[in-house]
């Protein structure tokens, strides 16, 4: 009988809803056994229940840092490797930049940038080890152009970029790839409301999106999966837009 340790193991982070669900739900189809990671554990069973017996759940705050180390060596000692992470739990905050406290911005970087680095270091330690590995970043379209009231939002992901560019640079030799998916206008609970509530931004969105719709949590997962894929073996360092063309969009 085949145990989760003959499967690909792989972390996605806020993968108990939205797009990080939907990666998991992508994973779990194509035989990989995912751990979803978030702080809402009754979220998480239910994400669990749903995705079947190849998922498990680690109800974890990654703001705190000290508690990261800790739980990647506790799923490395369980589950012998981890061979895929997706750094996808992210928060944002919509605010006048006037109104933007110091406390609101480390916050988000706290939140977007500090865990994804203190995450990507523990897990690269175990990855480097068996010299294979693939780290996926998720950002946003706010760090392709200008999106008022997001400064710290808009920071963060800027960040995420870079860093994904410096750890290909540096761990690819190490067969370690890293690459990232910049969303466009996803169609999540969240996106949707933010969006009905504001005919003038969502006439927009859609103006500028050659494709003329709200991309699919799925469509993430798809992009997610081939880039954890063999499929994507000579890909690393890119941030690769899903967006339905928003990017380029006039």
């Amino acid at each position: 009988m085949k145990t989760a340790k003959d499967n690909k193991i792989a972390l996605v982070t806020g993968g108990g809803s939205g797009i990080g669900l939907a990666i998991a739900q992508k994973f779990v189809h194509e035989g990989i056994f995912t751990i979803i990671i978030g702080r809402d554990e009754k979220k998480l069973q239910h994400a669990k229940e749903k995705l079947g017996e190849l998922c498990e759940f680690i109800s974890c705050d990654l703001t705190d840092l000290k508690a990261i180390p800790v739980m990647v060596k506790k799923i490395v000692d369980q589950y012998g490797k981890i061979d895929v992470l997706v750094n996808n739990a992210g928060i944002n905050m919509k605010k006048e930049f006037l109104d933007v406290t110091d406390e609101d911005f480390q916050k988000i970087l706290q939140t977007n940038v500090s865990a994804v680095f203190s995450l990507s270091r523990e897990v690269v330690k175990f990855m480097v080890e068996k010299n294979v590995g693939s780290i996926i970043n998720i950002s946003s379209m706010a760090s392709q152009y200008g999106i008022p009231k997001v400064i710290a939002y808009t920071a963060s992901k800027s960040a995420i970029e870079g860093m994904t560019k410096a750890m290909a640079v540096e761990l690819s030799p190490k067969g370690i790839r890293i690459n990232c998916i910049a969303p466009g206008f996803i169609a999540t609970d969240m996106s949707a409301a933010a969006l009905n509530n504001d005919p003038e931004r969502k006439q927009k969105v859609m103006s500028r999106t050659p494709m003329g719709a709200l991309g699919k949590p799925a469509d993430i997962g798809d992009a997610a999966l081939f880039l954890a894929s063999e499929g994507s073996k000579y890909i690393t360092g890119v941030v690769l837009p899903v967006d339905g063309g928003n990017s380029v969009g006039f």
